[in-house]
């Protein structure tokens, strides 16, 4: 009797304690509490950061069937729901999740959540959670499971940096910035990952967002260099997109551009002269197409219609540019 008097207490003990737990994951929604399923069209935004363009999310609505439009981000707050909703108001709803922890990541409810949307948006803020956070989760797993079934998905800032094969991943206290890499690409600022999301049109490309903003050509042509160093690729690609700008690209690979600034395209003709540890980078002739609102880029031809195109080089960590003026932008 006093045995199973312990028990029934440790059940209730227990029952307890599981009651007063709450879910790490935070949900929030607007429009219809109900999901639906809708025809959509595979596509892919990269927003450079800075001021959200609204083109872009309109693009993505589109292409979700006006289904149920999901944010994901590890910190913040549910801002983009009302801003999403007046842009869409076809759409059957705008949610944000919050995956702030390993736990949350882990959680079957979180994937069930993602498992329901017709698009998802990968927000701004520090791409190192989301590669410590959600890679080797129900969450990564489930968003490829969604891309793979032809869900638009996009992402600006660090969801850019996350949606091309090959991630800066940014697990420093503080992002590598063009001196310190044409410097040394192995600064302890440099730290990188791969694979975290399967879009095919992305395979063999590292991006960069607000690239002309602060000045990121530099640390771009290190990030090839580390690239080739790693085995990767033997001719490194990256696309670099500056603030207030999105590419947007359909299952073909045709890349148009919304917003007010600059897309980059950069392809290496090979591996790098000099790319060693404490070392200046040399790393000669990288091709850069660059366009803007109008013009377009095929990727799989890795041509341009219109923009301008050019060459960089970093020679001992100088770098020049053969435009007029030796801009490197």
């Amino acid at each position: 009797m006093k045995r199973l008097l312990l028990l029934l207490l440790a059940l209730t003990a227990a029952s307890a304690a599981t009651a007063g737990k709450h879910p790490t994951y935070s949900y929030f929604r607007v429009g219809n509490s109900a999901d639906v399923s809708t025809p959509v069209q595979a596509g892919v935004v990269l927003m450079g950061g800075g001021t959200d363009v609204d083109a872009a999310f309109q693009w993505q609505c589109a292409r979700s069937g006006n289904g149920d439009f999901l944010v994901i981000r590890a910190t913040g707050t549910d801002a983009y729901n009302p801003y999403i909703r007046d842009l869409c108001p076809a759409g059957n709803s705008v949610a944000t999740l919050i995956i702030p922890d390993l736990a949350s990541a882990n959680d079957p409810a979180v994937a069930a959540i993602i498992a329901k949307a017709e698009a998802i948006w990968i927000a701004g803020g520090d791409q190192s959670n989301y590669i410590n956070f959600w890679k080797g989760t129900p969450v990564q797993s489930t968003l490829n499971a969604r891309v793979a079934a032809g869900v638009p998905v996009g992402g600006t800032s660090a969801g850019l940096n996350v949606l091309t094969q090959f991630v800066y991943s940014a697990l420093a206290a503080q992002g590598a910035t063009s001196s310190q890499s044409l410097a040394d690409p192995f600064n302890r600022y440099m730290s990188f990952d791969r694979d975290f999301v399967n879009l095919p049109i992305l395979q063999g490309i590292i991006g960069d967002p607000h690239f002309v903003t602060r000045d990121r050509m530099g640390r771009d042509l290190a990030f090839l260099c580390r690239v080739a160093a790693n085995g990767w690729s033997s001719a490194p690609r990256g696309i670099a997109v500056d603030e207030m700008t999105a590419l947007l690209v359909d299952a073909q690979g045709h890349g148009t551009v919304v917003g007010s600034s600059t897309v980059y395209f950069l392809k290496a003709p090979g591996l790098p002269q000099t790319c060693k540890a404490k070392t200046p980078l040399t790393y000669q002739n990288i091709a850069v197409n660059r366009i803007r609102a109008g013009d377009g880029f095929d990727l799989v031809l890795w041509s341009r219609s219109g923009g301008t195109g050019y060459a960089v080089s970093a020679n001992a960590g100088v770098l020049s540019s053969t435009q007029a003026g030796g801009s490197a932008y």
